[in-house]
Order: structure tokens, then sequence, then C-alpha cells
């Protein structure tokens, strides 16, 4: 199992860095990478030297793209939203510019920059809305079901994987005296990029925690359908997807 886990890892760093591009930006260096926006456009960050270390920065994108998509974020309920979401992964915004940040030394630069792209990943996907009026968002729905029927958990909860990086999931439900611990992730726009984030978390994690832990995403087939490409991505590495269109049927693996 361990060489098995040790294999996908390393496919993975290998697509992460065949698949990422570099470019001089005046002062900046624009870093491409692999991972693709709601657009299907390549999320692009940027880095500079500041303060002995080094600024890692969106330029604000992630923000404006949903505000001009019709997702605002100024209520209450959503700002704190936003802020626990970041907080998860040690990301800051930018009061003037709403640009999302990380600083960092040398030494850190590879975490701080794979917190960086998973907290951006993490807010479009969260903040998306899930039906276009831009009322509800799908992780408010998510957590409204399980508080309605009785599911207890712990929000946001942040594990360390053997690699080292952290991976932060929606939902820790406790063992209980009939299920083992289960984790979750809400997924807005089930896409092959958020398969691959949520199983790679996954599969960096279950070696470290408790024996039997399962993990399961909750995966939104409000407006469009779930590809099977999808569905068997996550089952391949022992992730239980939940289709949202079905969810009463996986209440009580939850709720037990």
């Amino acid at each position: 199992m361990i060489d098995e886990v040790q294999l996908l890892l390393d496919r993975y760093w290998r697509w992460l860095q065949d698949e990422t591009g570099l470019r001089q930006v005046g002062d900046w260096v624009e870093i491409t990478t692999p991972y693709l926006d709601r657009h299907n456009d390549c999320l692009q960050i940027y880095a500079k030297p500041h303060d002995g270390g080094f600024l890692l920065t969106d330029d604000g994108y992630t923000v404006e793209d949903l505000e001009q998509s019709g997702c605002t974020l100024d209520s209450t309920r959503r700002k704190a939203l936003l802020r626990t979401t970041l907080n998860g992964f040690g990301v800051r915004i930018d009061g003037t510019t709403n640009a999302l940040e990380v600083r960092t030394s040398a030494d850190d630069f590879a975490l701080r920059k794979h917190n960086l792209l998973q907290a951006i990943l993490a807010v479009n996907d969260l903040f998306y809305a899930a039906s276009s009026s831009g009322s509800s968002l799908f992780h408010e729905d998510v957590v409204t079901w399980l508080d309605d029927s009785d599911v207890r958990y712990t929000p946001n909860v942040t594990f360390t994987g053997k690699s080292g990086y952290g991976h932060r999931f929606d939902f820790v439900i406790p063992k209980s005296r009939v299920r083992p611990e289960r984790v979750l992730r809400a997924i807005n726009r089930p896409s092959r990029d958020t398969a691959q984030a949520m199983t790679f978390a996954w599969i960096d994690t279950r070696e470290v925690r408790i024996s039997e832990s399962r993990a399961y995403a909750i995966l939104n087939d409000s407006d469009l359908s779930v590809t099977p490409q999808v569905l068997d991505a996550m089952r391949n590495y022992d992730v239980t997807p939940i289709l949202w269109s079905h969810r009463e049927d996986a209440l009580e693996v939850l709720a037990a």
C-alpha cells in the first residue's frame, strides 16, 4: 500500500512540475499552473522577492472574477465564510485590492504556493453560486441539510498529509460505535481538477489518519450532471461520491 501511494504522489508531482510555466513580468514572475478555473483557463499566480522572502499573490483575480460573475461577497455570512476558508490555508486577503496573498521564505516556498493555489480553488468553488440568481451557495445548502438531518460534524478541518502539505476538508464527522471517522468535501462544480484535488488530499492524508477513516465528496448535480470520469476517479482512490440529488440515500452512513 505504501509503495502504491508513493507512486501516485510521484505521478502527481511530475504532472504539476511538467505543466507549470514561468514568465518574467516586470518585478514579478508569473507562474502558470495546470489547475483550471471556472472558465477552463489555467490559474496564474505571481511571485516577487519581499522582506528577505517572497510574496505570492493572485493579483485580485479570484474575488474580482466572482464578483463580475454576479457572486457578491458583501454579506456578513459570506465574509465570515471567506475568512474561515482562507484561514484554513494560511492565506490573507488584501483589504484594498482583494488580492489573495501569502508571504513565505525560500524554504517554505513550495508549501505556501500549494496553499495559495488550493485556497484559490476552494474559494472559486465555494462562492460560485449554486443558482443563477446568486441567492444561495452550495456550501450553505450542504450545511443546512446536515444540520436539519442531525448530522454531527466539525467544520473546516485541516490535516497535514504524508507530504507535509496541509489539506482542508469542509466537514469531519467523528467516529461512532458503528461508523469510522468520515471526512467530507462539498464540491460545487465537480470536474477533473476538483476530483483530482480531492483524491490527492485523501491519498496524502489517509496514511496518517486513524484506522478505517473514510472520505466522501458531496457533488452538486443540480444544474449539470456529473460525468462518469469524475465519479470513477474518486471511487478508484477510495473517495465515495455522493450526488446532491441522491443525498438522502447517504444519510444513514453520515448520521450514524
